[in-house]
């Protein structure tokens, strides 16, 4: 039996960064290995995907283990953060459709939410590429106590906001954040990218944004 729609707008949407809002991933994957070669540890895609939509001390504690490299969780982060962050400021690379739709839904008096695990001054070099206050609150990975899977990013976020979860539709692309969104009560907009996502009666899927339109939402809201 299918559920019925909802029959309002969403009352904001929630938006997960990395793989979702912009294509980081492929610049994560190049700095694990860049890490792996500068320290003398080993690396392959099967773990670099592992690690898509963890916080980022989550990543840190697996690459320390599996990559076989001695250095504080911390470091880790850091060389990380410098190598991305410096390829985003050099251009950033938007999902197809992603800045569009935000923009469009902002417009129309719909708020956003950043809802990340990257840390806030590597949100910052997205943020700064977009109008300012497209985002009425940001929720970044080392401003919570826990991580997505947990519920608490999105929740967060909402809270921001002054909005029920069950309102919000959160937009991501792996089964990490789509977990995370769904805890808090969100309807989840699914839109893969580098990892498969299960499905489930609260997600929604679609293989891009490009060309989705703002009045489109609405229908995609789950009871």
């Amino acid at each position: 039996m299918t559920r019925p729609h909802r029959q309002d707008a969403p009352h904001a949407v929630l938006w997960d960064m990395d793989g979702t809002l912009v294509d980081t991933e492929p610049a994560w994957i190049a700095a694990e290995f860049a890490l792996a070669e500068v320290h003398g540890g080993s690396w392959s895609e099967e773990h670099a995907l592992s690690l898509v939509g963890n916080d980022l001390m989550t990543s840190a504690r697996y690459i320390r283990e599996h990559m076989g490299i001695d250095l504080p969780h911390e470091q880790i982060v850091d060389e990380l953060l410098a190598q991305v962050v410096d390829a985003v400021r050099r251009e950033v690379p938007w999902r197809p459709g992603a800045r569009e739709l935000l923009l469009g839904h902002v417009e129309r008096g719909i708020p956003a939410a950043l809802v990340t695990m990257s840390y806030r001054r590597f949100a910052q070099a997205v943020i700064d590429a977009l109008p300012e206050d497209t985002f009425a609150a940001i929720v970044v990975g080392d401003e919570v106590d826990n991580g997505k899977p947990h519920p608490e990013p999105y929740l967060a976020a909402a809270a921001l906001l002054g909005t029920d979860p069950a309102h919000c539709l959160a937009i991501e692309d792996s089964a990490t954040g789509a977990a995370s969104a769904e805890a808090a009560g969100c309807t989840v907009l699914v839109v893969p990218n580098h990892v498969e996502v299960p499905t489930s009666p609260r997600r929604v899927f679609r293989p891009d944004l490009a060309g989705l339109e703002v009045a489109e939402l609405t229908a995609m809201m789950r009871p």
